[in-house]
C-alpha cells in the first residue's frame, strides 16, 4: 500500500494525468484519418488502442506505413495537436493537488514523451512550471517511450527509488515505473480504458484528489 509519508518524490505523467487533452489528441488524429479516407476514433475506442509506442497505436488507428512513412503523420499530428491545444485544460484537480503536495514538502518533476522544449513552453503556459523540480521530456515527437528519460531523472536527482512514486494514464507509465524502481498509481482520466489500466495490478484513481485517501 502506497502512502505519502514514504514517498520523498512525485513523479506526475503529463498528458492525460496532468493536462486533459484526450479531446485534442481524438479531434487531431480524425482529421489525418478522414484524409485518408480512414474510419474515425471515439474516444472509447482510442482510449482502447492508444499505446507506446506511439507508431503502434497509428497502426491499430489504420495508417499504413507501406504506403506512406510513420514521420509524416505523426508531424501532421503534432501541427493540428498544437493547433488545437487552446481546448484543452488542466485537469479540475490538478492544481490544488500540486499546492497540497508542495505544502507536504514533496518534490515533484515532470516524465513525459513529449518533446522537451514544448513541454516546458506549455507548463508555462499552464502557469504551473514552479511546482516542478525537474522536467524531462524527450528530444523528438514520436513518442517512442520515456523509460530512459525516467532513468536519468531519478539519477539525476540522487534519490532512492522506492522512495519515488509516478503517476500516470498508460500502461507505460507502470512500464517505466517498473524500470526505475518505483512506485506507482495509475488515474482513469486520460489516453487509456480504466479496464486496460487495471491490467497492470496497480491501484487506478477515477479523481487525482484519491491519492491523499489512500
Amino acid at each position: 500500500m502506497i502512502q505519502l509519508k514514504d514517498i520523498t518524490l512525485v513523479i506526475w505523467d503529463w498528458n492525460g494525468t496532468l493536462l486533459d487533452d484526450v479531446a485534442v489528441c481524438v479531434d487531431s488524429i480524425n482529421m489525418l484519418l478522414n484524409e485518408r479516407q480512414l474510419t474515425p476514433l471515439d474516444k472509447t475506442l482510442y482510449q482502447q488502442i492508444f499505446t507506446f509506442p506511439v507508431k503502434d497505436y497509428y497502426e491499430k488507428a489504420g495508417f499504413n506505413f507501406g504506403e506512406e512513412p510513420f514521420e509524416i503523420p505523426a508531424m501532421q499530428f503534432m501541427d493540428l495537436y498544437r493547433t488545437n491545444l487552446n481546448q484543452a485544460a488542466l485537469h479540475q484537480e490538478t492544481i490544488s493537488v500540486l499546492k497540497q503536495l508542495q505544502s507536504l514538502g514533496l518534490k515533484q518533476a515532470i516524465l513525459s514523451a513529449m518533446e522537451q522544449e514544448l513541454l516546458v513552453d506549455l507548463l508555462q503556459r499552464y502557469q504551473i512550471a514552479d511546482y516542478f523540480d525537474q522536467t524531462f521530456g524527450i528530444d523528438n515527437h514520436f513518442g517512442a517511450g520515456k523509460i530512459e528519460r525516467g532513468k536519468e531523472l531519478i539519477h539525476s536527482m540522487k534519490l532512492n527509488p522506492n522512495e519515488c512514486l509516478l503517476i500516470g494514464d498508460t500502461l507505460h507509465d507502470a512500464e517505466v515505473a517498473k524500470s526505475i524502481g518505483c512506485r506507482c498509481l495509475l488515474f482513469d482520466g486520460g489516453h487509456q480504458s480504466r479496464i486496460r489500466l487495471e491490467t497492470s495490478g496497480h491501484a487506478v484513481l477515477s479523481n487525482l484528489n484519491e491519492l491523499f485517501a489512500l
